[in-house]
């Protein structure tokens, strides 16, 4: 599973069509169905037995921008409208209504954008309109007019929330999941004659190459935390560069994660140190045979 972070807008219109994968329209009713998940204060404005259209649902996510005109973000612009698109991988299984809708809930608290409890937090909507993708779309100002803090790193912490996630449904993970080349490569390896030592090298290789793609602890995890929070502070500033350039960051850290799992398969394909074969027991010395002495007999110290 992967999450990704578009750029701010000022409108929930083109996100939602994105999301949809047509143009939003004052005509097509979006049921429970394709909206799996909101925030509470949604049911004070709608009515159970209308159906909003895809244009209302926008109109709505837009109107804290026009209730608040001088909300502003601690960066002073006024991109208030938050989009992140939530991507299965092709094989995974179809997921339920509920269980798109934890995992949207999921990732509106990571995100900042729910805290529980909070009736009166910003607004925001989860779209599964596309096989295997699910879109979060949120409106930063809050009904008070201030603006919702975002955590800092967010791309590392959704990512952290998609490992827990897949995990817990039985998805397939981008850092687990079996390369194809995996195969060929042990292959290659296993008809190579081996002499004195290969192993062991290739054994420490392999947990050199372990250590160095390593999401936890290794560097290439760490350098790629760096540019995703980088791409997050870019995404935010008022320049017309500040978004072009976080999304080239984007598909930098995109191109480590990658190189993370190239590492993990090489790893996984190199020959691993045979253990040493189990000692056998020492048989006992024989013990000399004596002629059998007198009945009573001592021998001799």
């Amino acid at each position: 599973m992967i999450i990704r972070i578009g750029p701010r807008d000022i409108s929930a219109v083109e996100p939602l069509a994105e999301a949809l994968g047509r143009p939003v329209s004052d005509r097509e009713g979006l049921t429970d169905h394709t909206v799996v998940a909101h925030w509470p204060g949604l049911d004070y404005y709608t009515d159970e037995e209308r159906i909003w259209t895809s244009a209302e649902f926008a109109e709505h996510l837009d109107d804290p921008n026009w209730r608040h005109p001088v909300a502003v973000s601690p960066h002073g612009d006024r991109h208030a409208i938050w989009h992140a698109a939530v991507r299965l991988h092709p094989d995974d299984r179809d997921l339920t209504g509920p269980e798109w809708s934890e995992i949207a809930h999921r990732i509106a608290r990571v995100a900042g954008i729910q805290r529980p409890g909070d009736d009166h937090g910003c607004r925001w909507i989860a779209v599964q309109a596309q096989p295997g993708r699910l879109d979060l779309i949120a409106n930063l100002i809050r009904p008070d007019g201030t603006w919702t803090a975002q955590p800092h790193r967010l791309p590392a912490l959704l990512a952290a929330e998609s490992r827990r996630i897949e995990a817990e449904l039985h998805l397939i993970s981008p850092r687990t999941r079996p390369d194809p080349q995996q195969t060929l490569q042990q292959a290659r390896f296993a008809g190579r004659p081996r002499q004195a030592g290969t192993v062991d090298a290739t054994s420490q290789l392999a947990g050199l190459l372990r250590q160095l793609a390593d999401e936890r602890t290794g560097p290439l995890s760490t350098v790629r935390g760096l540019i995703e929070h980088a791409a997050h502070r870019l995404d935010g500033l008022p320049n017309a560069y500040g978004p072009d350039s976080a999304h080239q960051l984007e598909l930098i850290a995109r191109r480590l994660y990658g190189i993370q799992q190239s590492l993990d398969t090489l790893a996984a394909a190199l020959p691993a140190a045979a253990a040493p074969p189990l000692a056998r027991p020492t048989p006992p010395a024989s013990m000399p045979t004596r002629a059998p002495g007198p009945a009573g007999a001592r021998f001799a110290h």
